[in-house]
């Protein structure tokens, strides 16, 4: 959805003399009730709701709360580092390092963001209940009143899964003229609204929409399954995501990068994007602003020069090793993934190698295709640029490693028209926020924790079955990955089904930033991590021999339980004081 800006008229003043009537002014910079109480309006105000999905555009750095979530579900994660160099951006280190404190600016630009979207919503459902509406159907009505309660779900959503207790804010509470309105406690767990924001966008909204990027009754669904995931609500889940598989069309694409380019945007599998727009007579802000910063670091790369950020773990990257001869994934039977042994050995890559000295990637070891849409590594194809060439596209490949992120970038042949003349990191390429694939996997979780090993083994194999039959970025790279054969998961056990999911679920959606929410969600963030950041810490070893540095930083960093939920930011926990006293009360161990 193309952001908008609602421009109010000037208030003239008439006359010169002096009068009561001359101090009551309206407030300037925004429209007045009167102005939006009508279809037009309400129309410009849902857009505005929409708007503030990519991020960006709440008054905060929209790199704090891109859709993405790269910060905050990315590397934190395990799947990627923060890249560029140790001085740059120092908060994200100490989130990196998970050295969490409540006065860090992007925790308060999140929250922000949230709740700007969460006003906006509820002033969309406030003025289109209005009885001054009088030129759309009760029937337009309730569809306007449903897409917002879907962002509003989303937006909610969002803080859940940041700080768990957070306050649920609807349009009974909200009122624009009173800033203590909003101050409402954290004391009670908001999912069964957040699930009733969902169920009614879900019963009022069609199932097509005539304009790309508006929420359909199969988006509302979706989300509403994904909030019973969380919630480990197994039997309720599974019964709108079978009915999704079944009933709404869609499908999965034939090739995996599909869910990653422009010219597939909005695709069969698609079932909720956020819409990006370049070249639209704009100054380029409507393009992915949020991750402006993960692009390579050198003019012949795309995005063309900035900035460094987001760079995958060695961790990540050596996920993608199948076994040579089964196609399988390297996993143990532990359903906390501490069996696993695909780290064990690291895959060669150009780590304290420049670009100008020799370099021979062995591409004989077997990896799952997957990879190379994912990651940039030397040697590989890189899209339609060539050869990605080593550390002459990292900004600091002794600080961050020598790997890029992927899944945003253009091809080369889309320059400029995928991208903003003023800016080649704006970009049109959609983020999909709901995929099939999200709804497949997320069935083959269900069955599993619903005792029904085979049924989950299916699902995960529709998933490998497109990995093996679709495109390859790079032909010279020995890819190799296969389903499970059948009986695979009810002969090893319900905790190797569990990880095997798992494991299917970072591979297929890594550098998305769910992967540090699914951690917790799964109970087993402290124990995962904390293996991650010893590994990722000390010298690598390929199947050569060699040895290589990875990222000594992280050497002692610890994660605990605490960190499982993010602090709420100490500004608005002061700025939440009503008759003297907080409404918002910290999460526990800040």
């Amino acid at each position: 959805m193309k952001k908008i800006f609602i421009i109010t008229l000037a208030i003239a003043v008439a006359g010169t003399s002096c009068s009561k009537s001359f101090f009551d002014l309206k407030p300037q910079g925004r429209a007045s009730v009167d102005q939006l109480s009508n279809k037009n309006g309400v129309n410009g105000l849902l857009i505005g709701a929409y708007s503030l999905m990519d991020g960006v555009g709440a008054g905060n750095v929209g790199r704090t709360s891109a859709i993405s979530n790269y910060v905050f579900g990315g590397i934190t994660s395990g799947d990627a580092v923060k890249g560029t160099d140790a001085g740059d951006q120092p908060e994200q280190s100490f989130i990196e390092q998970y050295n969490w404190l409540a006065d860090n600016s992007y925790f308060l630009g999140k929250w922000q963001h949230a709740y700007a979207g969460v006003s906006r919503c509820n002033e969309v459902i406030q003025i289109v209940n209005s009885k001054a509406v009088t030129d759309m159907t009760d029937a337009e009505k309730t569809q306007v009143v449903a897409e917002a309660r879907f962002l509003r779900g989303h937006y909610h959503f969002e803080a859940k899964k940041m700080w768990n207790m957070v306050p649920y804010i609807d349009e009974t509470i909200y009122n624009r003229d009173d800033p203590n309105s909003t101050k409402v406690p954290n004391n009670v767990d908001i999912w069964p609204k957040i699930e009733a924001d969902f169920d009614f966008a879900a019963k009022n909204l069609p199932a097509v929409q005539s304009q790309k990027g508006r929420a359909t009754k199969w988006a509302a669904e979706a989300y509403l399954a994904k909030a019973y995931v969380f919630q480990k609500k197994w039997a309720q889940a599974k019964v709108l995501l079978l009915d999704i598989l079944q009933n709404s069309g869609k499908k999965l694409m034939a090739n995996y990068h599909d869910n990653y380019r422009t010219i597939t945007n909005n695709n069969a599998e698609s079932i909720f994007e956020v819409e990006f727009s370049v070249n639209d007579g704009t100054t380029g802000n409507n393009g992915n602003q949020g991750d402006n910063l993960n692009w390579p670091y050198s003019s012949t790369a795309p995005g063309r020069g900035c900035c460094g950020f987001y760079q995958p773990s060695h961790n990540l990257v050596n996920a993608f090793q199948t076994d040579p001869v089964t196609g399988l994934p390297m996993i143990g039977a532990a359903a906390d993934g501490t069996q696993d042994t695909f780290n064990k050995i690291d895959l060669p890559n150009d780590e304290g190698i420049k670009s100008s000295d020799p370099f021979t990637l062995d591409k004989t070891i077997a990896v799952d295709p997957r990879l190379d849409w994912t990651v940039g590594r030397r040697s590989v194809s890189f899209l339609d640029w060539g050869p990605m060439p080593g550390s002459s596209w990292i900004r600091d490949q002794n600080y961050a490693g020598p790997f890029t992120g992927k899944k945003w970038m253009y091809y080369l042949a889309e320059e400029n028209s995928s991208t903003h003349s003023t800016n080649r990191r704006s970009v049109n390429n959609n983020y999909r926020l709901l995929k099939l694939s999200h709804v497949i996997l997320w069935l083959a979780e269900c069955e599993v924790e619903l005792g029904n090993l085979g049924s989950a083994e299916g699902y995960v194999n529709m998933i490998r079955s497109r990995a093996k039959a679709g495109s390859v970025q790079d032909a010279s790279v020995t890819y190799k990955v296969e389903p499970y054969v059948v009986g695979t998961f009810v002969a090893n056990g319900a905790d190797y089904a569990r990880n095997a999911v798992r494991m299917e679920t970072r591979l297929e959606f890594a550098m998305e930033g769910h992967r540090f929410f699914d951690l917790v969600r799964w109970g087993i963030a402290e124990k995962y991590l904390n293996k991650y950041v010893q590994e990722e810490s000390v010298p690598g070893t390929e199947p050569s021999g060699r040895h290589f540095n990875k990222r000594t930083y992280l050497s002692g960093k610890v994660f605990t339980s605490k960190n499982n939920y993010f602090p709420i930011p100490q500004d608005e926990i002061l700025n939440s004081q009503k008759d003297g006293k907080p409404t918002l009360v910290q999460n526990p161990g800040y």
